[in-house]
């Protein structure tokens, strides 16, 4: 019997409304162009992003409308819900599992407050046993997907033959801010989208993509990089150093003791599957783990059809690697606040 968790199933889900980033890019010119005389020389972000189009909770004219925590709370509740029950649901159908079956429920999200928390929210609506465990996670922004994937994959190892369900889940576009007019948000509006992925993990028995190790490393002075601050209009995105930058010195020598203390070296990964930031984050990791560049293409085709949509971003590539063919050993990587870089090893059996 093999102890190792096992990817049973996995699933992403996207809420309804498509926005074009040509689209976004005038909204936004809308909103701020007139206020602040640094748009129209950073409008170019928009173009530059590698973005086609994103998804959004909410309508576009939502967004256009100044908003506070009340109204923001009451979107996140509304569109987190519906977007956990559907990607629940298609994780659950391809384990041909029912929600009953669940044994754990693991939430990473990072974008709205809820207090029950989600999988609390719609346990009636999904079908959760009463007994079912609870592990709210909240935090770890865009290293959530990976993280979370660690955290359910040691929670179904330490119970052999139970069911974890995993489901990152995040509505970036409702920090959406234009009361500030600052070159973080206007960052932020060049990239962010929404989404949802789920995972469920079981240990003690047949699998084919089993959880290898995982490990993690932060970096001292760096709370400024990447997160939240809470404002009286709602969360505000702090971004106060460049992080292409960063990845491309740091990330290397990062990866290299993780794998060091997995007991593997760069030479035993057959593909990396990373968090696509943004084209020039994609562009500095493939430079700092000296892959030839165009080679995190799946990388590339998320960010396009998607945008950055934080946690969940790398499940969705893990989604496109797995239906390419994964080949016998895969490296998760995702990068976030604190700041910190968090990796998964992927056993495959062909």
């Amino acid at each position: 019997m093999n102890d190792k968790a096992a990817l049973v199933s996995l699933a992403t889900s996207v809420p309804p409304h498509l926005f074009h980033q040509k689209q976004i890019l005038e909204a936004a010119s809308k909103l701020m162009a007139d206020r602040y005389p640094q748009f129209e020389t950073m409008s170019s972000l928009f173009a530059n992003t590698g973005i086609r189009h994103r998804y959004g909770v909410k309508p576009m004219e939502w967004y256009l409308e100044r908003r506070g925590w009340p109204e923001r709370t009451r979107a996140f509740l509304e569109g987190a819900e519906a977007l956990f029950v559907d990607v629940a649901r298609k994780a659950l159908a391809r384990a041909d599992l029912s929600a009953g079956d669940i044994d754990t429920v693991v939430t990473v999200c990072s974008t709205g407050i809820a207090t029950p928390t989600l999988e609390a929210r719609v346990a009636g609506q999904l079908g959760f046993r009463s007994d079912v465990s609870r592990v709210p996670v909240f935090g770890l922004g865009c290293a959530g997907g990976v993280s979370g994937l660690s955290i359910a994959s040691r929670l179904a190892q330490a119970r052999p033959g139970t069911n974890v369900l995993l489901v990152a889940l995040e509505l970036c576009t409702l920090a959406v801010r234009h009361d500030e007019l600052t070159k973080a948000n206007v960052v932020a509006a060049s990239l962010f989208g929404d989404g949802a992925a789920a995972a469920i993990l079981r240990a003690g028995d047949g699998g084919a993509t089993r959880i290898e190790a995982a490990g993690e490393k932060q970096w001292p002075d760096t709370l400024d990089i990447m997160g939240w601050s809470v404002d009286p209009e709602g969360f505000g995105v702090i971004f106060q150093r460049t992080i292409p930058d960063f990845v491309r010195d740091n990330i290397g020598p990062a990866v290299a003791e993780i794998l060091s203390r997995m007991e593997l070296s760069a030479n035993d990964i057959d593909r990396f599957v990373c968090h696509p930031g943004g084209t020039k984050v994609i562009l500095a990791l493939e430079r700092a783990l000296s892959l030839e560049q165009g080679t995190l293409d799946h990388e590339r085709e998320v960010i396009a059809d998607y945008g950055n949509m934080s946690s969940p971003t790398v499940l969705f590539v893990l989604e496109r690697a797995r239906a390419h063919g994964l080949p016998s050993r895969s490296l998760l990587t995702a990068l976030g606040p604190g700041f910190t870089a968090s990796c998964v090893a992927l056993r495959h059996a062909a």
